[in-house]
Formats: C-alpha cells, structure tokens, sequence
C-alpha cells in the first residue's frame, strides 16, 4: 500500500474515496450535511482539489468511516490523510 505522492495520485484517490463515500446514503447524506456541499454543487466540482479534500476530511473525521473507505480501497489510512494533506486543505 502506498501513498500518494502526487497531486495526480492524491486526486485519484479522493474520487476513488468520493465514490465510496456516496456509495451508502445515510453516510452520503451525511457528507452532504457536515461538508455543506449540496448534491449539485458535489457533482459541479467533483475534480476541484478543495472539494476532494473537503470528502478526504469528512472520512478522515469519522475514523471507522477512515478505516472502511482505506480497506475498500486497499490503501492505509494514512494515504488517506496524506492524499487530503497534498490536495491542500
């Protein structure tokens, strides 16, 4: 497992993230509510750096949300944190 060391990698995991995120809908309705992205503003500026880091942060908020997304992506936690860190927020 690595981390990402690149914007282009840290890019690619946030929507990797993004999708598992929004996979379940209490967790995506609750995405939507502690990050204040609406549906519509979520799928407009899915590939901005903030937006990714902004779903990096909600899972990196809620640790076993953190630690189920990282086992459903085969990545460590950490990649996660560092992948939000290199996007910038």
């Amino acid at each position: 497992m690595v981390t990402p060391d690149t914007i282009h990698d840290a890019s690619t995991l946030a929507l990797r993230a993004m999708v598992w995120a929004l996979s379940e809908p209490a967790r995506a309705a609750r995405l939507l509510d502690l990050t204040g992205l609406t549906a519509d503003g979520l799928r407009a500026t899915a590939r901005s750096g903030a937006t990714q880091a902004a779903v990096l942060g909600f899972l990196e908020g809620h640790e076993p949300d953190l630690i189920a997304c990282a086992d459903a992506l085969a990545v460590r936690p950490d990649a996660l944190v560092a992948a939000r860190r290199t996007l910038g927020a």
